[in-house]
């Protein structure tokens, strides 16, 4: 479990945020109420961050910050300084943020940026500027807010870069660059990422009055003229990602399961129909089946239906266990899924459907009364694909029917 380190002389205020921290992210807290006791935390713990006052009994100048921060630390204040001046000089630091300690808001307020923080190692920025002592610049800024940075010089490199990697959350260009300028960078990603895929955020000192303009219309998602404060710069980066991230998990609801978590029926058309247009052009051996729980209408009226969701996320989880992530495992509605194996060979699908027949036999899904139940599937597998998807999808329906004609808990195939 990761550490948090909080330095503070209040003991109120202190064991109220590390209970918060604690219950809320899952972090285990420290308390240091000097910074004699921090330092001594500091080399015995590893901290994903420390959130200092800066008066402490034994450091009443800030000394803790310094400290902090010259031991490799990411560090938060938490002050109750509010003059305008003393703060600039602490934001100068290479702190994340400065936070009043004024009340209830400002502790959400911490809570909310820590989360933020955990959420930000899971993206990849590309920051693209000529200068190599401002692209430095950045990517200290960003790497203290837990991001992974990629910097290039050029947006051709650039280009180059969102080719061959799709980790990219953000790119962060400058306006005037040689070789592709910011301008026509971000008109160049928009021909391959949508808003809703990539993030595009301008970063200049371009005077002219129509440039914030410009680069909206091409497809930016925000523009920041330089000069700018660092927690303007902040802001913005994380409101842009957390955006971001708010447009993936709304698509994402909608192209998944509620109960299993796979893909729903209506994505799995939409996908498929390119891939598998591309296959047929190219003689690419694909597979398609037809799985459905045998019986399930007797379990779910012996059981009641929330074992017969258990069911259905046992054959689910072992689906998609036991297939490739570049294979496509969807669920279509009841007891019922699909599964395409892509880019295989049709002895080698009907060794692997075969495979996945026995695994569910072996699955165990616990009932109310502690008894243990098990179920069979039963599967319908077209090798030969048919002109058009939904002609395939079909005929591997029939091959299931063949299935349960045939006695259930079965493989056939065309």
């Amino acid at each position: 479990m990761e550490r948090i380190l909080i330095v503070e002389d209040s003991k109120a205020l202190a064991k109220v945020v590390a209970k918060k921290i604690n219950l809320e992210l899952g972090f285990e807290v420290d308390i240091a109420y000097s910074m004699s006791e921090a330092k001594l935390f500091l080399k015995r713990y590893s901290y994903f961050l420390v959130l200092t006052d800066i008066n402490l009994p034994d450091a009443p100048n800030g000394e803790i910050v310094d400290y902090a921060l010259g031991s490799g630390n990411h560090v938060i204040v938490l002050s109750g300084n509010i003059d305008k001046t003393f703060r600039t000089s602490m934001l100068k630091k290479n702190i994340i943020d400065y936070v009043n300690k004024s009340g209830v808001n400002d502790i959400n307020y911490i809570l909310q940026t820590i989360a933020r923080l955990q959420k930000n190692q899971n993206h990849t920025i590309l920051v693209v500027d000529d200068s190599l002592v401002f692209r430095k610049q950045l990517q200290s800024m960003l790497e203290n807010m837990f991001f992974k940075v990629i910097t290039v010089a050029h947006g051709e490199e650039a280009m180059g870069i969102l080719r061959t990697r799709n980790d990219i959350s953000l790119v962060l260009t400058d306006y005037h660059m040689p070789v592709m300028n910011g301008l026509e960078l971000t008109s160049e990603i928009r021909k391959i990422y949508t808003k809703n895929d990539l993030g595009v955020i301008t970063v200049s000192n371009d005077d002219k009055e129509d440039t914030t303009a410009l680069f909206l219309k091409s497809g930016a998602n925000d523009y920041i003229k330089k000069p700018f404060s660092k927690e303007e710069f902040s802001c913005r980066i994380n409101n842009s990602i957390e955006a971001l991230e708010n447009i993936h998990t709304i698509t994402n609801h909608a192209n998944r399961d509620f109960l299993t978590g796979l893909y729903n029926r209506r994505y799995f058309f939409a996908t498929m129909q390119g891939y598998f247009e591309k296959a047929l052009q190219e003689s690419e051996k694909l597979a398609i089946a037809m799985i459905d729980i045998d019986h399930f209408k007797k379990i779910n009226d012996t059981y009641g239906h929330d074992t017969g969701d258990k069911v259905i996320n046992a054959v689910a989880d072992t689906l998609r266990a036991n297939t490739s992530q570049e294979d496509m495992v969807a669920r279509f509605g009841g007891e019922e899924f699909c599964v395409v194996l892509k880019n295989i060979a049709p002895s080698k699908a009907l060794s692997i459907f075969e495979d996945l027949r026995a695994k569910i036999e072996l699955c165990s899904i616990a009932v109310a009364n502690g008894e243990n139940i098990h179920c069979t599937a039963s599967i319908g597998v077209l090798l030969t694909p048919e002109e058009t998807l939904e002609e395939s999808v079909n005929q591997a329906d029939m091959l299931l029917y063949s299935a349960k004609q045939q006695g259930r808990n079965r493989v056939v195939s065309n």
